[in-house]
Parts: structure tokens; sequence; C-alpha cells
């Protein structure tokens, strides 16, 4: 950290730079300095943690943005808020919670974020680790023929296979649930999908999980905080157990001595500067959200891993005001939800004494006659006896797009909920849930939901606004590292993996370049 901040320095702009920013910004330049650094990476979830780690390594100086602050965890076992009477740490400057119900919270800059859009709500994470921070450790990866039912055939799925993703696993420490901690009553549930799925004679498998399930053995032992065990994963897990990004990559990106992060600072703008660099605007706020002051800075390279709706939305701004003119027309489109859907499987049986972590099983349906499937368990708080949520996942087409809002300067997102493709995936999982359901008596509470997401991806996405390594069109050293490069759907899986395995390849490709 000390050779960072020691070579670091500050540019003053000049008469040179009047045509191309306008006298406006010249005046804005000439109140204040530019903080210079080599690299920039904007926001610290998988995409974010792999640009920054691989920059430290290369030593190259850089400064990691992040709208959200640090949660460390603590011995205590209070590091978030809990399910129970929620405080301000379970939302994003919200007077409410969002997720489970509404209820009324102190405004701090909380851990799970949300947009409504129109059509769709959208919840990811904020904080130092992004989205890592609230996902349930799920390290899934796509089979081949579907993959290509997503990506191009220019990124070569056997080197994925055989480098990127083992890479990620290797860092995430991602691993199948043990047999003895599955067959603790903590994942009940988990154990009567599984057995639902098989007795309908569907494929089911283990999930690699980025779980320490050492310490999982440990809450189970009453020695760690209960927090893995209780399902209590999507404001943090109190024990430690989740292996998030903020405990491997950034960590390591840290210890390399050339990376800096930068918590509670919320990226307003991005600009051309002189010479071919980027400069990046932000406010520093405290935790209840006020703007302590507002900062800028210039680099050489710029990668953007705000997740999909925040790379979007700085692209899409940036667009519309001028300050990246030669972005094209397709930004903030090719949207998708990964086709999330949550559903309730109804049986006469106890189902859930405690809650356990989700999609530690799969059922995977990949030859349903209508479109391929995977089931997994969904556990929330406090749900009745009987009861098994589970979330649904097919391969939704990239039908969203985002617009920009002049009045509020800000984005607004359109999902087609009933499009034809999205009745077609419906109809697929009905006819999943419709074999589970025969074989074993149960019912469906209602069918499938899809008013809501966690796995937001698209925007920017390859072959339309950057090429398959996140180059965008037109700027060179400008990446999307993220979830917003995928094109509505991670090819019927969660997407944080393959999110993190071609970040990895991208940024193979910009340091061997």
């Amino acid at each position: 950290m000390a050779r960072l901040l020691k070579r670091r320095h500050f540019l003053q702009g000049t008469l040179a730079t009047a045509a191309s920013i306008g006298l406006a910004n010249l005046r804005a330049e000439a109140r204040k300095a530019d903080e210079y650094v080599e690299a920039i990476v904007i926001g610290s979830g998988f995409g974010g943690g792999v640009a920054s780690l691989r920059l430290g390594e290369a030593g190259i100086e850089t400064i990691v943005l992040e709208r959200g602050r640090r949660w460390t965890i603590t011995d205590a076992g209070n590091t978030f808020s809990p399910y129970k009477n929620p405080d301000g740490r379970a939302a994003w400057l919200s007077p409410t919670t969002l997720f489970f119900d509404q209820a009324p919270i102190d405004i701090y800059t909380g851990i799970l974020s949300g947009q409504i859009g129109n059509g769709v709500a959208v919840l990811d994470g904020a904080g130092v680790g992004g989205g890592s921070l609230v996902y349930g450790g799920i390290t899934y990866q796509p089979t081949e023929e579907l993959f290509y039912q997503v990506f191009p055939r220019t990124i070569n799925y056997s080197e994925l296979d055989r480098v990127y993703y083992p890479r990620v696993r290797s860092i995430l420490q991602a691993s199948p649930i043990p047999d003895d901690i599955l067959q603790s009553p903590h994942y009940l549930s988990s154990r009567i999908l599984l057995e639902q799925g098989a007795k309908a004679g569907l494929k089911t498998r283990k999930i690699d999980i980025a779980i320490d399930w050492d310490i999982v053995r440990q809450e189970i032992a009453g020695t760690k905080v209960p927090s893995i065990i209780l399902g209590q994963y999507y404001y943090g897990a109190e024990s430690g157990a989740k292996n998030s990004v903020d405990r491997n990559y950034l960590k390591m990106a840290e210890a390399t001595g050339y990376v800096e992060i930068r918590p509670l600072h919320v990226v307003t703008s991005i600009q051309e500067a002189n010479a071919g660099r980027y400069r990046i605007v932000c406010n520093q706020i405290n935790e209840q959200g006020k703007i302590l002051a507002q900062k800028s800075f210039v680099c050489r390279y710029l990668f953007l891993a705000a997740g999909s709706l925040g790379t979007t939305e700085l692209l899409l701004s940036a667009r519309e005001e001028g300050t990246l003119r030669h972005l094209n027309d397709k930004v903030g489109k090719y949207w998708g939800t990964n086709s999330d859907s949550r559903t309730t499987i109804i049986s006469n049986r106890q189902t859930n004494p405690t809650q356990g972590t989700p999609g530690v099983i799969a059922i995977e349906h990949l030859d349903n006659p209508i479109a391929p499937v995977i089931l997994e368990p969904f556990p929330l708080p406090f749900p009745p006896e009987g009861a098994s949520i589970v979330l649904g996942q097919a391969i939704t087409q990239p039908e969203g797009y985002f617009t920009y809002n002049a009045s509020t300067q800000s984005t607004d997102l359109f999902w087609p909920a009933d499009s034809s493709n999205n009745q077609k995936l419906a109809q697929a999982l009905q006819y999943t849930y419709q074999l589970i359901n025969q074989a074993n008596g149960t019912t469906l509470a209602a069918a499938p939901d899809f008013t809501a997401t966690a796995h937001a991806l698209g925007g920017a996405t390859m072959g339309q606004v950057c090429d398959t390594y996140g180059q965008v069109y037109g700027y060179p050293n400008l990446f999307v590292v993220d979830g917003s490069l995928i094109p509505g759907s991670a090819a019927c899986t969660n997407p944080s993996l393959t999110i993190a395995a071609l970040a990895e390849r991208s940024m193979d490709r910009f340091l061997n370049r």
C-alpha cells in the first residue's frame, strides 16, 4: 500500500482540454485536482475481485471504488442484521427492508440493495464483496451444450472448463456439501427435494458451494454463532462460513501492496479525459448516506464491475450525457433475469425444523421437452411446516432494456414478464413440477413467481457493447468484467462462477496483451 500512496500524483486540468470537455467542465476542472492512478475498478463483487487481484499481482497501481461499507466478521456474531427485528444493516439507504417483508428500519448503508423495474424487482449486494455478501455460495458450472445456447462459440468452453472454472473454484474454496452435514436436521428440506426429484425419475446432484464446511460443523456443535444452519445468509453469515469475495480475491489483492479499496465511494459519472484516459467522479459518503466530499480520479485503465444495474446505469448515463460519446445504441439492451422463479411445494410431512443454505443440491431436468430447467432448494425464513420453497432457473431471452430518465438522471428498467419466451419457460417449469407432484403426492401453493431476481444479467453485453473479453467498443482500456457482460442468462445455472471465470479470462487477455 505504501508503494501505491508514494507513487500517486495529481493532475490539473488545462486549457488544452476545452475543445473536448466544454466550458462547464473546464471550469469544474479549474476548481479541483484529479487524483491519478493507473487503474480503477468500480465495484468489488466477483468481477471486481478478479480484476483487482490480477492487476495487483501485475504490479499495476489500482484503486477499487465501492459504494458500500466493509462488513468485518466479529467473534461476537453481531456484524449483520438479524432476520427477526431487522435494522438498517439489512438494506441500502432504504426506510424499509427489501426482502421477506417491508419492515421499517433506520436509513443506513445496508447490505442488500434493490431496484423496482417495470415487470420485475432486482436485488443485489452493497459492500466490499458486492453480490458475494448476499448470495448463497452456489458455484454452479453450466454444461457445454447449454453454454452455447447463450454464449458465442468464439468463447472456448473447453478452456473455461480446463483453466478458468477450476481457478475460480480453488480461490472460492467451493466444494459439495459433506454427507454428515446434509444428513443433519438443518438440511431436511434439501434432502426432501433430493428424494422427491429422484422418485420422479429426474437427475439430481450436489453443487459446489463456497462455504467453509468446518465452520458449519462448528455451528452445529454450538462453538460458532449459528447462521448458515439457520438460513441466515441473505444479510451475510455471522459465523464467517461464507467464502465471500472480500475473504479471498479482495484480501489477496490488498496483500499485493498495489491495490487500495475505498468503501463508501459512490461513482456518479464516467468521462473521457485527455490522452486516452478516463475521469471518474464520485461522492464519498458516510454510513447514513450523507455526502462528505466529491472526488475525481483519472486513470489509464478502467474496469466496470458494479453489477448489471450499476454498470449499465453508468454507461447509459455517460452516453446520454455525452461524457462517453462513442458508446453505441446497444447500451442498456439485452438484459435478463436468468429466468429466476420461486415456487412452494406443499407436502404432508415435516420439512423445516431449521433452514440450511440454498442450492446445495439441484434437480436437473435438462431434457425437459419444453425447455431445460433446474430446481434448487431456496429456504426463506419462517416457512410453515410442510412447505418447501424452490428456486427454478432456465434460459431466458435477453428481452429487457433500460432507458435513461433525464429528469432524475437515472435509468428505468423494463422487463416483458409475459413475453412468449417467458410463458414457455413457465410451462417448462410447470411440467417438471407436475412430474414431482405426481410421483410424490405433493402440490404447488401457486404457479412459479417470476417477479423478482437476484441474478440480473446484461445491459452491456458481449457482441453488442463489448467484445467477448469485455473491452468496450470504441474505448481502448475500458472493460466490463461483471454480469452486465452476459446476455440475460447463465445457461441454466446460478451466474457467479461464470461471471468470475469470464473475468479471469478477460484479465489474462488484458495482461498478456
